[in-house]
């Protein structure tokens, strides 16, 4: 058994992750283990103008971070699970999945509008290959377009226009007020000065003030998980995007602790692995394999244990969402994975291998205007 000390685990630097990695260090902490978290700036960390696509193909947000693990100066490393490669060094194990968080999309507006009652033509803002074509594929009338930073920096992006608007309609109101002094007659257009109405903003809002406005936003589309672990949930109005219908990318809204195979792995998983979510979301990362689509093209895949099987919904679009190939099958839990292999396999047969095939060729192409996560 290995002598208990402190497991230092490897994260990446921004607030999101940290806030996920503290949930594990937690988790592993109330069983009485110490905790080290070490910081990793990734690729994809530095690289601010790349679409989440581009580098999802060499796992910017991954690799980094399990070369520590391998070369021994951290124990394990703490990922987003859908950033994560479906292909892992032969020497690394997916050590524990802790419970996994809400798995699917949200709708974010600054109305809490839904996505059928967003006006015609209204843009709406996304890193994702597959929210992307989701969105099309419902509203083709949209206009789609690229999102990324953290989940602060987009909602900031998101709520910047319309606050910057009020905020000089209020200074506007204000010097009115002031030159109507004395004035009996006069009714101000606010209750309270602009100073007031800035001092009762929350940080987000504060933030989208300062913010330069480049693409104004009617929506944007944002993981649930990732809305809800960065404490935002409360600050902005969003509708659920259900997961039955707008089917999530695999493993999203689940962590994974990786390590290198062997006692620590084991003694991790011992700890808080989470029985349910390993299954479903190997389900979803054994299809996703299968189907080879990567970043490259738009897949979601969601499963749900039920009993003795796990129900698994899986949609396979081309980019602009005008094809697509669904289906959903339950699955025998006693032998999932070898189940979900079967499960992709029928669905390439069907359509789905000429899809990613067709999306791989378009990613080839050096002059394709570059389209849009991510997290």
């Amino acid at each position: 058994m290995r002598t208990r000390g402190t497991l230092r685990l490897a994260t990446r630097g921004s607030d999101l992750a940290r806030r996920q990695a503290a949930l594990v260090q937690e988790a592993l902490e109330d069983r009485r283990y110490e905790v080290e978290l070490v910081t990793v700036e990734t690729k994809g960390d530095q690289i601010r103008d790349e679409l989440i696509h581009q580098l999802g193909k060499t796992g910017a947000f991954v690799r980094e971070l399990d070369e520590r693990v391998l070369e021994g100066e951290v124990d394990g490393a703490i990922h987003s699970m859908k950033d994560m490669p479906t292909d892992q060094p032969d020497e690394l194990v997916t050590a524990a999945v802790p419970e996994r968080g809400r798995p699917g999309d949200a709708l974010v507006t600054p109305d809490g509008a839904t996505l059928g009652e967003l006006p015609d033509g209204a843009t709406v803002g996304t890193s994702s290959l597959r929210r992307r074509a989701q969105l099309l594929s419902e509203r083709p009338d949209l206009e789609v377009e690229p999102l990324r930073g953290n989940v602060d920096t987009r909602l900031e992006k998101l709520l910047a226009p319309g606050l910057q608007e009020e905020h000089q309609e209020r200074s506007e109101a204000d010097k009115e007020r002031k030159a109507n002094t004395g004035d009996d007659d006069f009714e101000p257009e606010y209750d309270r000065s602009v100073d007031e109405w800035f001092d009762a903003l929350s940080e987000i809002e504060k933030g989208a003030l300062g913010r330069e406005v480049e693409t104004e936003y009617d929506a944007i589309v944002l993981a649930e998980a990732g809305l809800e672990r960065s404490g935002l949930d409360h600050y902005v109005d969003y509708r659920q995007l259900s997961p039955t219908t707008f089917v999530p990318a695999p493993g999203q809204g689940a962590l994974a602790v990786t390590a290198v195979d062997g006692e620590t792995a084991r003694e991790i998983q011992s700890l808080i692995d989470h029985p349910r979510s390993r299954v479903e979301t190997a389900v979803e990362r054994t299809v996703l394999a299968e189907l080879g689509g990567g970043c490259i093209a738009p897949i979601g895949v969601y499963a749900v244990l039920q009993g003795e099987y796990v129900h698994a919904s899986v949609t396979v679009f081309d980019r602009d969402g005008e094809e697509s190939v669904t289906a959903s099958r339950d699955l025998p839990v006693d032998r999932h994975v070898e189940a979900a292999r079967a499960f992709a396999a029928d669905l390439a047969d069907r359509g789905a291998a000429a899809l990613i095939e067709a999306a791989r060729e378009d990613d080839a192409e050096p002059e394709r205007e570059e389209r849009p996560e991510g997290k």
